[in-house]
């Protein structure tokens, strides 16, 4: 009889970290700084620091649960052994929609950027890329993790010198806002700003590939430390330096503020934000087809829970990308795209907290649960009314 493929177990600390910073650190903090300053000015800090208290809640609350409960890419295993069937199929898929339109809003991510470029026609390019990385993926796990850890590197040495160099240009008259933010132009920030915190979670789901799932909680702490630190001093920087009204103006606001500071550096810094974002869409396509794969498995799909003899789910990686690429072709606009899948990734952001919340009763963790659960179902609330 002849032995099935099997996922193959080549991911260690660092390739579970990559992953992890690398569907993190995305489309979004190139894109989303001057988006938040179009909307509320530099009161958009104040969104900064409130979704990393919250998404930081939510990633810890994860990192515990993934040592007891996740068996599976797809966090199908947590969700059915805490709150049962019923809720779990709903909730895995809510996940995989988020997950699609993910990958379709870091392409549209990269469409705007390359305007920068004065380049037209943008969404033919954004589909090749996606089909690109899409064979990249179907050739293996060890190419596109390897891929993921070279674009990576790539962007985040950059981003953080980017940081520390605007940093002495910094002028706190830039920090305080002119004129009050109302309440509504915060929240509505705060939603928006989420999305460059999403995809921390990409790093506990390769479980079956990865050589020993003990680290995942261990990658998960180190994705967030280092995603915090770079958006919260790198915000400072821009906002600091150049001042909102700049940001705001611009569809690519990091390369136009190096570009204000540092003369013939904007180029540059877009190259950077594009190599950026097809690092977060190589993350988030693996992350898909594992989500797809695994559901296909439980549900006895033929084709589609299949894996090569590479060990990839090849049927997943085309049908995700697919799915993604006509999504793309649907609504080209980054926003739209990202807020559907903010509010499609929120819904299994808070269950992560209530598995913790229910798996630990001692006061500390219950704390974390808590306010990454109650902060992540307000801004979910405020979406919807806002």
């Amino acid at each position: 009889m002849n032995k099935q493929p099997a996922y193959r177990r080549s991911l260690g600390l660092f390739e579970l970290v990559s992953l992890g910073v690398g569907g993190t650190i995305g489309s979004g903090i190139f894109v989303v700084p001057g988006i938040a300053a179009r909307i509320a000015g530099p009161a958009s800090l104040i969104a900064w620091i409130i979704v990393a208290v919250s998404a930081s809640s939510v990633l810890l609350s994860l990192a515990y649960v993934s040592t007891h409960l996740i068996r599976t890419g797809s966090f199908f295993s947590l969700f059915e052994s805490v709150f049962g069937i019923t809720i779990a199929v709903p909730l895995i898929l809510l996940y995989l929609v988020s997950s699609i339109s993910g990958v379709a809003t870091i392409a549209s991510g990269i469409g705007q950027y390359l305007t920068y470029f004065s380049i037209s026609h943008v969404i033919i390019i954004e589909v090749a890329i996606l089909t690109c990385f899409c064979l990249i993926n179907i050739i293996g796990i060890s190419l596109s993790g390897m891929t993921e850890n070279i674009l990576t590197l790539i962007k985040i040495i950059p981003l953080v010198l980017i940081a520390v160099m605007l940093l002495p240009f910094v002028n706190f008259a830039n920090l305080v806002p002119g004129t009050p933010v109302s309440t509504g132009a915060l929240l509505a920030t705060v939603i928006i700003v989420y999305w460059p915190f999403t995809g921390f979670e990409i790093s506990a789901i390769p479980v079956e590939e990865t050589k020993n799932p003990k680290i995942i909680r261990r990658s998960l702490l180190l994705v967030m430390m280092i995603v915090v630190s770079v958006y919260i001093v790198l915000n400072i920087s821009l906002i600091g330096s150049v001042g909102s009204e700049a940001l705001a103006q611009s569809p690519a606001p990091i390369a136009t503020a190096s570009g204000i500071i540092f003369s013939h550096s904007g180029p540059l810094i877009a190259c950077v934000g594009i190599v950026a974002m097809l690092s977060a869409l190589n993350a988030y396509i693996i992350g898909t087809s594992r989500v797809l794969q695994n559901v296909a498995v439980r549900c006895s799909v033929p084709l589609f829970r299949d894996l090569s003899h590479r060990g990839t789910p090849v049927a997943a990686l085309i049908a995700g990308c697919i799915m993604s690429g006509a999504l793309l072709l649907y609504s080209n606009h980054f926003s739209d795209l990202a807020r559907i899948s903010v509010i499609t990734t929120l819904i299994p952001y808070i269950f992560f907290c209530v598995a913790a919340w229910l798996l630990d009763p001692s006061l500390k963790h219950r704390i974390i649960s808590g306010t990454g659960m109650l902060s992540t179902a307000a801004i979910l609330i405020i979406y919807f009314i806002v």
